[in-house]
Formats: C-alpha cells, structure tokens, sequence
C-alpha cells in the first residue's frame, strides 16, 4: 500500500494503468458542474480509476486510442471504465463493469511508436446506463452518482481516525514506504477524497477496489475500506512475525557453525592472568 506513490515510473501498453503519481486534493466535484450525457468510453485493465486521482496511462487498442482523441478534441472529458477480464483485447459491453469514473484529460503525448499516453484526473463517478457504439469506438450514456452523507457526523469521524491509524501503522510496517506518506495523509481534509486516496492504494484485487467505487453510503464505504486495511495489517503482522522469526533463527545457526573465539590476553592464552613483572 502506498508503494506505487513513492516508485519510480515506467510506461506499458495495452492501456494498462499505472501507478499513482499525484493527486489533488479536492471534492469529487461540485455537484452543479455539468458534464455530457454522452461521452466516449476508454476501458482500462487491471485497476479502478477513484475520482480525484491523477494518473498516467498509455493506450495502445484502436478503440481506446479513437475514444481518446475524440474526448480530446471535444471537451477533454472521458467516461472511464474497468475491465471485468483484462484477457479481453476487443471489450463489448458485458466485458465491462457499469460504475466508473468521468475523467478530464490533462495532457495528451503521442508517441512515435503509435500509441498515445493521456495523464486523465479522476473527476465523478458515474453509472453506465447505455453502451450506444462499440466502434470505431465506445460510447455511452452516462448518469453521474453522488454519495449519501453520514448521518452520525461524530461517529463517521471516529470511523475515518481509525483509518488513518490503520494506515499509519501499514505503512510504519512497510520498509519501502517513506514516513513522508503519513504526513500526506494526515493534510488531506476531505473526506470523500482521503477514501478514494487510501482506496485506490489498497492492495486488494480489482473487484473489491470496484465495489468500493460502487458504494453510494459513505459510512459503508469507510466500513469496507476499514476492513481491507484490517487484512493488509495482518498480512504484515504476520510476514514481519516470519521474517523476524527466520532472521533469529538464522543468528542462531551462525552463532553454532561459526562460534566466536574466546577472549585473549596478550599472553595469547585465553583466561591466563597477566604475567608479574
């Protein structure tokens, strides 16, 4: 958890996501801002885009290629959806999930070998209600999704400092996540976005991260999201108790194969009493 902020960036194909790179700490967005019932749809493997997320992704399918220029050229704004089978080269309707998340193209780079790498920033998640084309590219009709607020305001906060703490103490377990991460966290203030951020990290497979996107109630939603970090602290708890175990062990084999001589005196003789002058 938390690794893929902090690692160094590579690109690949088959518009694969990639790793978090940054993010912006904003709400979904404002309820009054208006995006097109219809929209081109990009469909993404092996990863759940969460609204107010940034991050790079390279596409090199045909269709996705065609359903980002036209996003581009009409507005910068795409409906993104995840595949159900990343196996799945040509994906129809059924091959997809129906929740996603409406994205703005930030940045387009075309490369010289063909395929074209957007930076998109997650912006509201949104129900599939029609799949209108599938070619040359996909398109759809979208209807934007809200949350349902806490009703229990005090109870909800408790709920999302246990988070925090659940998370402070993954990434104190974690050798390859900087103290920095923790900081990060604790200066995001909304929310909506603090869930989505630590979500979107989880280690967990793809439709668990997809349920989560599908989660209306944001009191569920941080139920569910306590509960993955319950497991990944566990799965840690766990290695750390091995690995430590297995490192004293080891001590303890060295110390038998290989045992420290006694101490000597200058008279080269161990235990001897210094010679009278």
């Amino acid at each position: 958890m938390f690794e893929e902020i902090f690692a160094n960036q590579s690109f690949e194909e088959d518009a694969d996501f990639l790793p978090l790179i940054s993010m912006g700490e904003e709400e979904e967005t404002q309820e009054n801002e208006d995006f097109p019932e219809v929209l081109p749809v990009l469909a993404v493997k092996n990863t759940v885009l969460f609204p107010g997320i940034v991050i790079p992704i390279t596409v090199g399918r045909d269709k996705s290629i065609k359903a980002i220029n036209k996003a581009y050229e009409d507005g910068r704004t795409i409906a993104v959806l995840s595949q159900k089978d990343s196996n799945v080269e040509e994906p129809a309707a059924d091959d997809l999930y129906t929740v996603g998340t409406i994205a703005r193209i930030l940045k387009l780079l075309r490369m010289p070998d063909g395929t074209t790498t957007a930076i998109l920033q997650g912006r509201r998640r949104f129900s599939l209600t029609e799949m209108l084309r599938e070619s040359p590219y996909l398109e759809g009709r979208v209807q934007t999704l809200d949350y349902k607020k806490p009703e229990n305001k005090l109870e909800f906060e408790a709920l999302t400092a246990s988070i925090l703490d659940l998370a402070r103490q993954i990434i104190e377990l974690s050798p390859n996540i900087p103290s920095e991460a923790m900081v990060m966290l604790r200066n995001i203030n909304n929310t909506s976005f603090l869930l989505n951020f630590i979500a979107s990290n989880l280690g967990s497979k793809l439709p668990i991260k997809q349920q989560i996107l599908e989660i209306n109630d944001l009191r569920d939603k941080a139920d569910t999201i306590l509960r993955q970090l319950h497991n990944e602290l566990q799965l840690l708890e766990l290695k750390d108790q091995i690995e430590n175990k297995g490192s004293r062990r080891y001590r303890e084999a060295a110390a038998r194969l290989f045992p420290q001589p006694a101490a000597q005196n200058h008279t080269g003789r161990a235990g001897a009493k210094p010679a009278g002058r």
